[in-house]
């Protein structure tokens, strides 16, 4: 009798968190359709991820409420699981744990949202954001030593939610995106008086974007316009957030409001780019920082334990306090005026095992001592 492995992600649409979803079912439909597992999906719509071979069902209507959404994990999956009935794993994908009958349970802990510090300028910004990092700490907790792994994507969340949850850490495995670093990147920037920074990401409240701005404004008061521009993803019409940065920085006339960029505009973008800032206050991984690199060049991060570890074995790398745009400014001086002493190459570091670079991996130790069953 084949084993059925469902994977549950009800809530996940856009972003990086559906690219997980699109990269897990990827790798089971190649399971799925050699008829070695049952592979089941609990979706949001399944176009938004269908590969062949997966049994969908789909649920549009749990993204409407809080409500809705714990009713769906504590409620509904329970009795889909003994439908399914034996289920020999079941993973979630986001991060809540389901009160379902299986074998073997799982969740990736996909937010770090737990260990933002917020300020009471976020709940004007986008106060949904401040009630996430609040309900995320509670949501969590409710059956999480049902699972027999919990799934992060780097050492520091391991480390982090075994002390927050009191796990051990042997419980947690490690699996960095595995599109975490670009091996050939092609291009360079070009020698220039100009020297370019840039940030990419979205306009949220957390990602502190006014840092940045405010060092770019201190900087053009001390160096003059034409020294130094500073390319900001966002135009500054997106949300409220995005709108407030514009209205205080849109004057400064070495900030570049260039907008989203496509994923091929990005890495042409930095390609042609002198330095990454990324100063954002929580990630879980911080793709642009291991994107970007690739490329040798100079990065000026944020000194937050995401950033040392997304950052490790880049060459050209220094850490500022995020909520100091003062510090970051002389930092940004410095490369101005041609001054590189103060970067350094950080070491790689070895992850303690459990630790998976593939999904390939991760299922096969999820599964435990089955490993027949791939």
């Amino acid at each position: 009798m084949k084993k059925t492995i469902v994977v549950s992600a009800v809530s996940l649409r856009k972003g990086g968190t559906l690219t997980i979803l699109r990269n897990c079912l990827e790798y089971l439909s190649t399971l799925a359709q050699t008829g070695e597992c049952r592979i089941v999906a609990l979706v949001h719509k399944k176009e938004l991820a269908f590969y062949p071979g997966i049994e969908y069902i789909e649920m549009p209507d749990i993204i409407k409420s809080w409500s809705r959404r714990l009713w769906c994990e504590y409620v509904a999956m329970h009795d889909i699981s003994r439908q399914l009935s034996p289920v020999y794993l079941w993973l979630s994908l986001h991060d809540t744990t389901p009160n379902v009958l299986a074998e073997r349970q799982a969740v990736y802990c996909q937010t770090s949202f737990p260990f933002l510090k917020w300020k009471m300028q976020d709940l004007f910004f986008d106060y949904k954001i401040v009630l996430f990092s609040l309900f995320t700490r509670f949501a969590y907790r409710i059956h999480i030593k049902r699972n027999d792994k919990l799934v992060v994507q780097a050492e520091w969340l391991r480390k982090g939610f075994a002390r927050m949850f009191e796990l051990p850490e042997s419980k947690f495995v490690v699996a960095p995106p595995t599109s975490a670093r670009q091996k050939t990147p092609a291009g360079s920037a070009k020698e220039s008086v100009c020297k370019s920074f840039l940030f990419a990401s979205t306009p949220d409240c957390h990602k502190n974007f006014e840092t940045v701005c405010r060092a770019a404004k201190l900087l053009e008061k001390e160096v003059g316009t034409g020294k130094f521009k500073v390319t900001l993803t966002l135009s500054g019409a997106e949300n409220r957030y995005a709108r407030w940065l514009y209205k205080r920085w849109g004057n400064v006339r070495s900030i570049d409001f260039a907008g989203f960029m496509s994923k091929e505009r990005l890495y042409g973008t930095y390609a042609q780019t002198d330095c990454l800032i990324f100063p954002s206050r929580v990630e879980t991984w911080g793709l642009p920082i291991s994107e970007f690199a690739a490329y040798g060049k100079p990065m000026l991060l944020a000194d937050l334990p995401y950033a040392h570890e997304t950052a490790a074995g880049s060459r050209q790398t220094a850490f500022f306090h995020p909520e100091k745009p003062e510090e970051l400014k002389e930092q940004m001086k410095r490369l101005v005026e041609g001054d590189t002493s103060f970067l350094k190459a950080l070491p790689e570091t070895d992850i303690p095992q459990p630790v998976t670079r593939t999904w390939e991996e991760l299922f096969k130790l999820l599964c435990g001592e089955a490993s027949s069953v791939f």
